[in-house]
């Protein structure tokens, strides 16, 4: 079955025919084109210090090949922004969900992270410099970029704790302070940082502290001091970074926005993303029952003289993955149609649903294909062990699953409190007169 084939029926009537088609060759490159060429991409990066400097050619190679086939920045959604491809959320959904099954298949087609947020920012807030300078060569794909927000020294779970210090200086502003997980300031095309720091401490309303400014990579007072790892994984040449700003200059037409707007703009940037990797977690979830479904068929595996498949709890595992990963897949839809049809703001609840949901989900089956393969699952000859660890990062990134489930929970009861008492009440009320008008005693209640 074609991926357009599979497509939920309560998701098809929003998919057109051209996404349709579209949707059909991203299944094609990502399976015969992009899965094939990750294991030449770790080959091609090779070993030690050259890892953070080589730019493999296969994923060149990958990329001129997506421009022909139109498979390029697909994740700007059509009806909020004109430099996309013009696809939805919901149908740039779907496409993500096999992009996430290859290490390359993202960043092949120019809808890898972070700079899929990135360039949101900048088609979203930036003026027309800022995008000539940035944005073009983003789309374009001859540049790379991070975002630098979380910090090392406070709960960065909470974005007001954020102490980097931006102070304007004449036409200048000047960064001092430490940032940490910049993920993909380690590549050596990353040109441009979006750092988020606080021009206002003192501001009493804390929301209105924080700003976002344009740091060009490499310049004076900058320190890269390493790449953190990830379960072990360095993720060459993208990488971590833990940088530090020494009296870092820039001129003052770097500032996103305006001075205090830094809240707007990455609660701006954060809910696509946070969709964006829920889409993507499903295809490594997919990925991972595969191997789980091909493990199990083995013929050469045996167990207490029958094959695992023979093993009920076996077929168990599969159906139980399969339910899973089809549920999932409806709560990540639903949270893209919810923003296509108005925004990620109007969409909380359903982006924190699938943001929660979804990695513990992919979590569970990809762990269930590890068990399967036994030592096998945990070493560098599957790639379970990779998909685990990248995708138990996600209940951590863009806020940790605690951050979103409080603030759904405080959602949920302030909405529904007073209805559902009243409700509730008016049912009991209602019950106690059905009961005396029939010649019953009324019930004690709690």
């Amino acid at each position: 079955m074609s991926a357009s084939s599979r497509i939920p029926p309560i998701a098809q009537p929003f998919v057109s025919e051209h996404a349709k088609r579209t949707l059909d060759l991203v299944e094609e490159f990502v399976e015969k084109d992009c899965i094939p060429a990750d294991t030449v991409f770790s080959a091609q990066l090779g070993e030690g210090e050259k890892r953070w400097t080589t730019t493999p050619t296969v994923l060149e190679g990958l990329k001129e090949k997506a421009k022909k086939l139109g498979l390029w920045n697909m994740f700007l959604p059509k009806n909020h922004f004109t430099q996309g491809a013009g696809f939805s959320n919901l149908e740039y959904g779907l496409m993500a969900e096999l992009l996430g099954k290859s290490k390359v298949a993202s960043e092949a087609t120019n809808n890898a992270a972070p700079d899929t947020g990135n360039m949101e920012v900048f088609a979203k807030y930036g003026n027309d410099a800022q995008k000539k300078q940035w944005l073009a060569p983003l789309l374009e794909g001859k540049i790379r970029s991070a975002f630098l927000m979380t910090e090392p020294d406070v709960a960065s779970s909470d974005a007001t704790n954020i102490e980097l210090n931006i102070r304007r200086e004449g036409n200048e502003y000047v960064l001092n302070g430490s940032k940490w997980w910049s993920s993909g300031a380690g590549d050596p095309r990353c040109a441009i940082y979006l750092v988020m720091g606080k021009t206002d401490p003192t501001n009493p309303d804390t929301y209105k502290q924080q700003s976002v400014i344009l740091v060009p990579a490499g310049l004076p007072g900058i320190t890269v001091h390493r790449m953190l790892t990830v379960y072990g994984y360095d993720d060459a040449p993208h990488g971590h970074g833990h940088i530090t700003f020494k009296d870092v200059r820039v001129p003052a037409s770097n500032m996103v926005l305006g001075e205090g707007r830094g809240f707007e703009i990455i609660q701006g940037r954060l809910g696509p993303g946070r969709i964006h990797h829920a889409m993507r977690a499903i295809g490594a979830a997919e990925r991972a029952l595969e191997w789980l479904i091909a493990r199990v068929n083995d013929e050469r595996k045996m167990t207490f003289g029958k094959p695992l498949v023979a093993h009920g709890v076996i077929l168990e595992w599969i159906a139980k993955s399969r339910i899973e990963v089809d549920a999932a897949r409806l709560i990540v839809l639903n949270a893209a149609i919810k923003i296509d049809q108005g925004d990620a703001k109007s969409a909380l609840k359903e982006i924190a649903q699938a943001k929660v949901l979804v990695p513990q989900t992919a979590l569970t089956i990809i762990d269930r294909a590890v068990q399967a393969y036994g030592a096998a699952g945990v070493c560098q000859d599957t790639p379970l062990a990779y998909l685990w660890a990248g995708i138990r990062t996600l209940r951590i990134a863009d806020g940790p699953d605690e951050v979103h489930l409080q603030q759904l929970g405080k959602r949920e009861n302030k909405a529904r409190k007073d209805a559902v008492t009243a409700k509730l009440n008016w049912q009991r009320e209602e019950a106690d007169r059905l009961l005396a008008a029939s010649g019953f005693k009324p019930k004690s209640h709690l």
